[in-house]
């Protein structure tokens, strides 16, 4: 049964930095694709980020290139998310997603998802 977990939101101010982790059971992300999405109040899910061990950091979406970073700790089967200069329009829920794939090619169509954690960003 694969099972992953977002953790680490919070209230940040804007400018501030946070960041986020997603641990699986289940799963191991080394062998594998995981990527980082978030979804705002009234707002499409958005991809921010991916990463495979043969590829490293794959994607960035637009809004966040730049200012978030996502890590890999293998060894912990642990992916992170650092965000930096958040701004008030980074408030969302994100989410780690995960998929049997040694490439980010096809982001967008992950078959495991976390329940997600809320991050505000306050102006």
């Amino acid at each position: 049964d694969v099972q992953l977990q977002a953790s680490g939101g919070g209230l940040v101010q804007a400018g501030g930095s946070l960041t986020i982790s997603c641990a699986a059971s289940g799963f191991t992300f080394g062998d594998n694709a995981v990527g980082w999405f978030r979804q705002a109040p009234g707002k499409e899910r958005e991809e921010i980020s991916c990463i495979t061990r043969a590829e490293g950091p794959a994607y960035y979406g637009d809004s966040v290139k730049g200012r978030f970073t996502i890590l890999s700790d293998y060894a912990e089967n642990t992916v992170y998310l650092q965000m930096h200069r958040l701004k008030p329009e980074d408030t969302a829920v994100y989410y780690c997603a995960a998929m049997y794939s040694s490439s980010c090619h096809r982001y967008y169509a992950m078959e495991y998802w976390g329940k997600g954690t809320l991050v505000t960003v306050s102006s």
